[in-house]
This record gives C-alpha cells, structure tokens and sequence, in this order.
C-alpha cells in the first residue's frame, strides 16, 4: 500500500456550530485543500453534540476511525469527561458513534478534562493505547497526559492511569507520539516552558524520559494542537501546531524529531482553512481520489 497523499482532520473554532469534524487533503503534505466547502463531514448526534480535536487513523484491520473530544466549550473549560469515537470503511460514511464517558472509572470519576485523544498501536501489547490530556478534581495532578488500552474502542482493556507529566509538575497537553528507530517520542505543549517539548521511551506507554534541553518548537508564539507525520519518500518529519493565541498554524520540520527548523509560509498552505487542533493520516491515491471525486473538488 503506497501512502503518498495526506488527510487533515480538525475543527474550526469555539462556537458551537465550529465544533465539528472537517476535512482538507494534500498531495504534498504541506498544501492543502478543504473538502465539502470547509463545512462538517460529519453530524454529531451523542454527548454534547459538539467535538474539538479530532484525531483520524487506520486501524490495523482496515477500518477508519476518528476520536476526538466531546466538548462543548461554551458549557466552560472544565467541564467535559468523555470521548467521541466514529467508524469507516470509506472516509466517506461514518458510522457506529459511540462515546467513551471517563467518568465511570473509579481512576477518573471527578474527570472535568477528557481533551485531545490519540492512538497508537501497542505491538508488544497486541492493542490500541489512547492517550489524551486529563485532569480529575480528586487528585492533586494538573492537567497531563493519561493513558488507557482497547480492543474496540468501546471498552477498556486497562484503567485510566498517568502515561506522563513534566518535570515542572506543571500543564502537559496535548500529547502526540511517534516512533522513529525503535524510540517513541512524545510532543507535549509544556506549560512551564510555553512551548512543545519532547520526552522519549522505549515503549509507547513508558516510562518516558525527559531531557533537560527538551524544547523542540521554533516559533516565536506558543503552540499546542501539534501533530508530527512524516513527509512519504523522504527522511523529513512535519510538526505543524496551532497558534492558539495569535491565530493560524505553524509548520516545522525536521529529520531527527529533535532538531527543528520553520518552513517557511510560502511552502505551506493551511490557514485559508481557519483549522484548529486537528491531526493527519498517510492515505493511498486512490482514497485521496474516492474523497476529490465525492466532494467534487
């Protein structure tokens, strides 16, 4: 299976009608088009009907799945404790919305933060790790990031539990792991430091070693919603973030996952979509084609 074009999956904004799963593709992975005139691809219909940070993989059968935050942020920052979870077989009809509701686990029923969740697939475990930025009221933990396993993403095969939090004791969010060599690097928007840092493992679910020098962002503003993939056909490695307070994104890139250079804007094309924190997946040309052709683009 050639993977040579690339899938964006993100939401748009803080109203309510922003919070939704949208789609752009790329034949580059620093250029990209929206689908469906920038407009949802999909309709909420479980929780709180709104979503933010949408996270779009392949699963190890073939099957799509996006996962995101179920959240409404009008009801307030704190208060949310669930994931929304959807299925495909095409990218083009999604189905079996399910929710994933933290709060109850015994690990998590005071959860007010379930935001930004992620996968990875565990070979030495045989499943699917999520991670994703939590914050319970019960503990004395700020908001960093928690780990579960599943077979299903119905249930879970582990409890709740602390995959990593930084040195500072302080706000790690956004968690996003890539494996590169055998090592698995976690990217994490490091409160104390306003920037997205990196800790390393040998194992996607740790324990995760943090370096003193561990800043890995170039940008001159903060960044979170980061998402890291590689550029197909080459040894280059795409960082792109949200510049949550200034507005638009950011593009680095790099070939160590450690060592980070800006691309410049002229080379990348994303903020004519408006997109927030979202993620990408490597897809073939023929499904890069299914999407063109269905949303006439």
């Amino acid at each position: 299976m050639e993977l040579t074009k690339y899938l964006f999956c993100y939401f748009t904004g803080n109203l309510p009608e922003e919070e939704s799963v949208h789609f752009a593709v790329s034949h580059d992975g620093y250029n990209f088009n929206a689908l469906n005139n920038n407009e949802p691809v999909i309709k909420q219909t479980l929780g709180k009907k709104c979503c933010r940070d949408p996270y779009i993989f392949r699963g190890n059968d073939g099957i799509f799945h996006i996962i995101a935050t179920d959240m409404r942020c009008h009801d307030g920052w704190a208060n949310n404790n669930s994931m929304v979870v959807w299925d495909s077989n095409d990218l083009i009809n999604w189905e079996n919305e399910r929710i994933i509701d933290f709060s109850v686990f015994p690990e998590t029923y005071s959860a007010d933060r379930v935001w930004a969740p992620q996968v990875i697939f565990d070979n030495e475990k045989g499943e699917y790790m999520i991670y994703w930025s939590h914050h319970n009221t019960h503990d004395n933990l700020d908001t960093v990031i928690w780990f579960a396993y599943t077979k299903d993403f119905k249930t879970l095969t582990t409890p709740p539990a602390l995959l990593f939090r930084p040195k500072s004791d302080m706000a790690g969010i956004d968690g996003d792991i890539i494996e590169k060599d055998g090592k698995f690097y976690l990217f994490v928007a490091d409160e104390e430091k306003n920037a997205i840092c990196y800790a390393v493992s040998d194992h996607p679910a740790g324990p995760y070693y943090e370096p003193e020098n561990n800043k890995v962002s170039v940008a001159d503003t903060a960044l979170e919603g980061h998402c890291t993939y590689k550029i197909t056909g080459t040894n280059k490695y795409v960082l792109i973030a949200d510049q949550f307070r200034s507005g638009g994104y950011f593009c680095q890139e790099s070939t160590d996952l450690i060592n980070f250079k800006k691309v410049e804007p002229e080379r990348f094309s994303l903020n004519h979509l408006r997109p927030r924190h979202g993620s990408v997946m490597h897809i073939t040309e023929d499904e890069y084609n299914v999407l063109i052709n269905h949303f006439n683009v």
